[in-house]
């Protein structure tokens, strides 16, 4: 509100007198001298915040808010960030520049907003302007709308408008002191007036208000404030202090551009300056190349005029000898300016040209050597451009160690960044040293969102009760954090994902409490110590929350690819059933596609390679995953393309016929099961033989070569290839036969002769046999059941791969033919108990008849061995589910139908029987042809059916009429009858032969794959199946029992260390050969050609573009230093030609060829006295340390006192000493007179004393102490000193009237001397009669 300084109708702070109440403008107010904002303007709270609504297409919206222009910058950040939910930025663009509207080319405007969009959104910025719709605002706030829903560029736009609340247009419209949510603003230009419009591009406001209307530039100090305070808070996510960077964008711009930009460079605030812009930026730009010397108020004044064109008018001598001032001290600061030029090459893009200034700002800053490096590092890792580090960091010049790196990678695997981990995994992080047991334990506790989260939480939780409860435990250690995630929790999490056949990828670092439901009771486990391997690791962590990119990348690196594909797709589809997200589960299903295609492709190519190496890696026992093979993996995981490959094939193959070769006809098998002694003749062959024959081959082809070549070394090393065949022997007699009843393949036909048996007693003992007193026959029938009976529950118990009861159990109910297995053993027990009871004997002989039939149905297991027939059954268990949901819809009709037709034709029908079939059975066969007579009255028979329904064996007549015929509306049965066969017998049948025919085609195009798959479960039946068949199978299994108690347990078979170190390299070249084939692939397909080609168009046509346009700077110096290389040699040849003419005349001078160089050696060039003159610079910096005096402007040419300036008026200031003044300055002008904060007019002595010393390793180190009294140096006398300087000090205290001179000593102490503890307890402890600094000068070189 404002108090004072009314005249006429408008008062002093821009309002109407008007607006004022009263008591504001009373006449005795104006006593108080002069209007002033601090006295005459009192705050309120603030009546104008909430959501701005923008008129027009698309209803833009803004949050807003009205504040005091002396409101705390850390109250406005806590506004942004807390209660408008703002992430807290990677950077801070300042776009300043033109408050009026100003032209900006069309091919600068389009890279500028392309440019500065991309740099917000790929680093997560807040870009801040001045929040109108006017100059670089304006600009700002059409680049958001242009680029901010590209399709290339997703994200949120933050930029935020700093206004002068009083040049606010239809600011009224904002004000209301309950908040407006929203509050509907137009954003009309008409009748503005000097006022300004907000822009509707930007997505929020700070209305900064001093009381004044019609006043711009408020918020300049504001402004100003809440940079400094965004520059001081930290980047998210970062541990090592590092802060907000800053920059400042200048577009166009005039004498206020200048100063922000001046004392941003003084803060230093980097600055990107865009040459063609206009004004301010082009004069900078064009200054910025050049020495210092050079940039001369004359120049100044010529680029003032050709840039500011009329405008250039109104400045007087004075304002353009400041401007002097600054653009020199400006360009005094290259490491804080950066000019993009759009006929350059080198920044490419304003983004480019934006985050390199901020890089080069940072490198040349405060830190130094790898300090600097890491803090470019940790900025361009959380600005995620890869680009840039690239090119500015990681450079030929670099040398990185991989503990520095170390911080780097943690933030990127935490803020998803895979093209930074690809980057610092190529520049030599080694993940051995960087994933410690701590570091993963952080990466898990920092995983986004997801369901492996939230289960690992909670079985965090659940472990901690368990350790607080009062039951008998017996842990080995009790972890003492409270709700900690722990890898223990991580191993028994991924050990449920996998499977319990495996075992814990991670060692218990505490009591692992075993909650899985498979085990009968919980109880406490310890696992053995896996290795360790850090590419599964971050592999495993990279999966389970579905990151495909970073996944990708530590797949590559890892080890055992093959088991980790095959993993990643289990745990995937595992997450995918278990999530509620559809989306989350598609994605995921997806992602485990991926990888059994990976996982394919690697073992295709190896075994496209290498058959036997491949089929080792399908069996080997991986440590890196759970202590499990690649085979177990991929059928757990359902990867039915993998198990379907010709290699697994031909594994399971070998597995099938055991010892026997796969090349024995099937005729030979059978031959040798029924004549045994054939065996022993060359009838069949064994893999054996077969191997010993390829070893024969081998070393005929050795000799051979031997006797053509001579060569020794290729026999030595042939030798040590078949050292290990060479032990190979042929089987002996025994292990003949044992071998051939031990395969596979002779157990299966075993068993198909001995169900046939088995099924053809059953059938005797059925009709032939089935007497009172149990037969011999039917008592051996007893005996073959009771062998099936022990077998299934071998099958049921026996647990080679360590599944637990209730898993293998679950297996085992989900197989249908043990499904059928089980029901018919039920059935003969039931059959068996009734026929031992002499009532129910006949019902016992029916349970049996019909426990034969399932008998018969379990025989046709046996077909899915046959390639032909085994598709065909998978087919029909597949035509069967269809059927059972189409017998669901049918029965609709068929009761529908059948009940009102037994409704209309009998009345009252009470027996059960009679009901059912002509409610259900009669309709049912109506489908299949069998129309019911009772409907039609011509063959209506009386005698056939009972009147009061009394005759059980004929069915109750229908309501008859007088002349005993049926009454009942004949043509409604009729009707009722044709349109229940046409829906039932036409429309559903057809649509139950539709869906056969579609289960067909799609079950038919996979038919072979999952043959194939399913294939295997018969194969690892019969291959822990015992040898002997029912009922001789008992024998079997009472040898399998004693030896299960008597003898122990054989281990299982694994590789060598050596060989599994082998079979592990070999698989990884493997990988990599295809890694590499697939990305020459995707280089030579025909969309990646597409995309480099229009990326060369695109790039030609930019050069075109750049080339052509009539402004292009670079263009228009190349022809004017051609055109003066042109002259030169005209004059040159003049001066021959004249030479020649006149041989006996002395020639003129020769010309000078003056070679005029590019721009970049300009400086190079300079004149050498030019560049030994010595002007002092911070004595004439603009503001006076320590005051608010301002120095007067003094440009570089004036300094020297020999130079005349006539408008130089420096301030005299001083403090009570009003001693005469000197003969001045000996460095020239300071634009200061007096002697300022120093002690004494003229020169102020001082000593600064230097003592170098190596320390104990051997760097060289330098202590600079600067003493306030010379005397407590006396004790170093003694020594000897050195003189390094003295003279003049450049020390921004100086005036014209005082200044700084200083002697530099330099004392060398050896480490022997003993003042050196004393020097170093001193600099230590830091006395306050000292000030000292150390530094590392070891990479100086020597002093």
């Amino acid at each position: 509100m404002c108090l004072v300084g009314c005249s006429e109708d408008r008062c002093r702070c821009g309002y109407l007198r008007s607006r004022h109440v009263d008591e504001a403008i009373k006449p005795e107010d104006h006593a108080l001298g002069s209007w002033d904002i601090n006295r005459h303007v009192r705050e309120a709270r603030t009546d104008a915040f909430g959501t701005i609504c923008f008129g027009g297409l698309g209803h833009k919206t803004a949050k807003y808010v009205r504040v005091s222009s002396d409101t705390r910058p850390e109250v406005l950040y806590e506004l942004l960030t807390e209660q408008w939910k703002l992430t807290p930025p990677n950077l801070l663009i300042s776009v300043t520049g033109g408050a009026k509207n100003f032209y900006l080319k069309a091919r600068l405007k389009n890279m500028f907003h392309r440019g500065l969009i991309k740099v917000a959104q790929t680093t997560g910025a807040w870009i801040l302007t001045g929040g109108t719709n006017t100059g670089v605002m304006k600009h700002v706030g059409q680049a958001v709308r242009s680029y901010a829903l590209s399709s290339s560029l997703n994200g949120h736009i933050v930029a935020i408008g700093v206004a002068t609340w009083g040049i606010i247009h239809n600011r009224h419209t904002l004000v209301n002191p309950e908040g407006s949510f929203p509050a509907h603003y137009d954003a009309d230009a008409k009748g503005q007036g000097h006022l300004s419009c907000l822009d509707h591009n930007h997505t929020h406001f700070l209305l900064v208000d001093n009381g004044t209307h019609g006043q711009y530039g408020v918020e300049i100090e504001l402004r100003a404030l809440l940079e400094k305070c965004i520059s001081g808070k930290k980047l998210a996510n970062q541990a090592s202090g590092v802060t907000i960077p800053v920059v400042c964008v200048v577009l166009d711009g005039g004498p206020g551009t200048l100063n922000t930009m001046y004392n941003a460079m003084l803060n230093g605030t980097p600055c990107v300056v865009l040459e063609g812009s206009g004004r301010i930026a082009d004069v900078v730009a064009n200054v910025a190349e050049l020495p210092v010397s050079r940039v001369t108020i004359a120049l100044i004044q010529q680029l003032m005029k050709k840039f500011f064109g009329q405008e250039y008018e109104g400045f007087s001598d004075a304002k353009i000898i400041d401007w002097t001032k600054k653009i020199q001290d400006i360009i005094r600061m290259p490491h804080l300016l950066t000019v993009f030029r759009v006929t350059a090459d080198s920044y490419g893009d304003v983004d480019v040209a934006i985050l390199r200034a901020l890089l080069k700002a940072s490198r040349s800053g405060e830190c130094l050597g790898g300090e600097s490096s890491q803090r470019q590092l940790e900025l361009a890792v959380a600005w995620n451009r890869v680009d840039i580090a690239k090119t500015e960091i990681f450079t030929d010049e670099s040398q990185w160690k991989s503990e520095q790196l170390h911080k780097a990678m943690f933030t990127a695997l935490v803020g998803n960044k895979p093209d930074f981990v690809s980057l610092l995994l190529e520049n030599g992080v080694s993940l051995r040293d960087f994933l410690q047991k701590e570091t993963l334990c952080d990466l898990y506790k920092l995983l986004p969102n997801c369901l492996f989260l939230r289960r690992l939480a909670k079985r965090a939780s659940t472990s901690q009760n368990l350790s607080r409860s009062p039951f008998k435990m017996h842990p080995r250690a009790i972890s003492t954090q409270s709700q900690t995630i722990s890898l223990s929790h991580v191993s028994v999490e991924v050990r449920r994902l996998l499977g319990s056949f495996t075992q814990h990828i991670y060692p218990p670092s505490a009591t692992v409490y075993n909650l899985d439901t498979s085990t009968a009771s919980d109880s406490v486990k310890e696992s053995p110590d896996p290795q360790t391997n850090p590419e599964r690791d971050l592999f495993l962590w990279a999966i389970i929350h579905n990151n495909k990119e970073l996944a990708e990348i530590f797949w590559e690196e890892c080890q055992d690819c093959m088991a980790a594909a095959l993993a990643a797709s289990k745990i995937l589809k595992k997450l995918a059933e278990e999530g509620h997200d559809a989306d989350e589960g598609e994605e995921m299903i997806k992602l485990a596609k991926h990888y059994e295609k990976r996982a394919m492709d690697v073992f295709s190519e190896c075994y496209s390679c290498d058959e036997e190496r491949a089929q080792k890696l399908l069996v080997r026992v991986s440590p890196f995953w759970g202590r499990t093979t690649c085979l177990r993996m991929a059928l757990e995981a359902d990867t039915q393309k993998f198990v379907a490959q010709s290699g697994v094939q031909g594994l399971l193959t070998q597995i099938w016929c055991g010892e026997l070769s796969v090349e024995n006809p099937v005729w030979r098998v059978l031959v040798c099961i029924i004549f045994c002694p054939l065996i022993y003749m060359p009838f069949l062959d064994y893999r054996r033989d077969e191997a010993i024959q390829r070893e024969a081959e081998k070393k005929e082809e050795i000799n051979t070569i031997e006797s053509i070549t001579g060569s020794v070394m290729y026999k030595s090393h042939s030798l040590g290839e078949l050292s290990e065949e060479m032990q190979a022997k042929p089987l002996n007699g025994w292990m003949r036969l044992v071998s051939l009843y031990s395969s596979p393949q002779v157990k299966f036909y075993m068993n198909i002769v001995s169900y046939f048996g088995f099924l053809a007693l059953f059938a005797v003992v059925l009709i032939v046999d089935f007497q009172p007193a149990p037969s011999g026959s039917e008592i051996l029938l007893y005996i073959w059941i009771f062998s099936l009976v022990c077998e299934e529950i071998r099958q049921l118990f026996y647990d080679p791969d360590g599944f637990g009861f209730h898993k293998k159990a679950k297996m085992y109910i989900n197989d249908l033919w043990n499904i059928l297995d089980v029901l018919s053993i039920v059935l003969f027990i039931i059959g068996l108990g009734f026929r031992l009871d002499d009532t129910l004997f006949y019902a016992g002989k029916i349970v049996l008849c019909i426990d034969f039939m399932v008998f018969c149905l379990r025989l046709m297991a046996i077909f899915t061995i046959s390639r032909t027939l085994g598709p065909k059954i998978i087919i029909v268990k597949r035509m069967m589910l269809d059927m059972f949901f189409f017998m669901f819809l049918l029965s609709i009709w068929v009761v529908a139908y059948g009940v009102a037709k037994q409704g209309i034709l009998i009345h009252n029908e009470d027996r059960l029987g009679w009901i059912l079939r002509g409610a259900v059975y009669e309709p049912y066969l109506t489908i299949f042809g069998d129309v019911p007579k009772n409907i039609d009255n011509t063959e209506f028979d009386i005698s056939a059916c009972s009147m009061n329904g009394s005759d059980p064996l004929k069915p109750k007549c229908p309501v008859l009429n007088e002349d005993e015929m049926p009454a009942f509306p004949e043509w409604l049965t009729i009707i009722m009858l044709c349109v229940y066969l046409l829906f039932a017998n036409i429309l559903l049948l057809n649509l139950l032969i539709a869906i056969f025919n579609f289960t067909f085609q799609e079950v038919q195009d996979n038919t072979d794959r999952i043959w194939k798959f399913q294939r295997y479960e018969l194969i690892k039946e019969y291959h822990s199946r015992p040898a002997a068949p029912p009922p001789f199978i008992l024998l079997s299994h009472l040898y399998m029992f004693l030896r299960s108690v008597l003898l122990r347990r054989p281990a299982k078979q694994e590789l060598s260390g050596a060989e599994e170190e082998e079979l592990l390299s070999w698989e990884a070249l493997m990988k990599d050969k295809y890694l590499m084939s697939t990305k020459q692939e995707q280089l030579h397909s025909t969309e990646r050609r597409i995309q480099d080609t229009a990326q060369k168009v695109s790039t030609l046509c930019d050069r075109l573009d750049r080339d052509e346009d009539p402004s292009s700077g670079s263009a228009l110096k190349r022809l004017a230093r051609l055109e003066e290389q042109v002259l030169q040699s005209a004059k040159a040849l003049q001066w021959i030609m004249d030479s020649l003419k006149s041989p006996g005349v002395p020639a003129k001078d020769a010309p000078s060829l003056n070679v005029t160089l590019p721009d970049d050696s300009t400086d190079s060039s300079t004149n050498p006295a030019e560049k030994d003159e010595f002007f002092h610079v911070k004595a004439r910096q603009l503001h006076y340390p320590d005051s608010r005096v301002t120095r007067f402007p003094v440009p570089e040419e004036k300094v020297p006192w020999e130079v005349s300036f006539s408008s130089y008026c420096p301030l005299y200031y001083t403090s009570s000493d009003t001693g005469d003044s000197t003969d001045g300055n000996p460095a020239g002008r300071t634009g200061l007179r007096g002697r300022g904060v120093l002690p004494r007019l003229g020169p102020n002595c001082s000593l600064d004393l230097i003592l170098t010393r190596l320390n104990i390793h051997q760097v060289l180190c330098a202590f600079d102490v600067i003493y306030k009294h010379k005397y407590q140096l006396l004790f170093l006398i003694s020594f000897q000193v050195f003189e390094v300087y003295k003279g003049y000090v450049d020390d921004h205290r100086n005036t014209d009237d005082a200044w700084v001179e200083t002697t530099v000593l330099n004392l060398h102490l050896d480490r022997d001397s003993p003042l050196l503890t004393d020097i170093n307890r001193m600099v230590t402890a830091g006395p306050a009669s000292c000030l000292t600094r150390l530094w590392d000068i070891s990479a100086w070189g020597s002093l």
